[in-house]
């Protein structure tokens, strides 16, 4: 993990295409811009998880007999 000290408006690039800029620090909040192309999703990490987890529900829930009708449907 690499680990850098900003203040109030610096920041730091990744790559060519994203920029994380350090807009406050209030107490113990801080407020992040990030620039980035809008191909690229970001998400608290915490709305990642749930989203990981809901998709490997759906995953789950297809049972290969359903996926076997389904395709001698078509």
């Amino acid at each position: 993990m690499l680990v850098l000290t900003r203040k109030t408006n610096q920041s730091i690039k990744i790559g060519d295409d994203i920029e994380i800029k350090i807009l406050s620090v209030e107490g113990d909040q801080i407020k992040l811009g990030i620039d980035a192309p809008r191909n690229i999703e970001i998400h608290r990490k915490e709305i990642y998880i749930a989203i990981q987890e809901e998709n490997s529900k759906a995953a789950a829930s297809v049972s290969i007999a359903g996926l076997t009708d389904y395709l001698k449907g078509l």
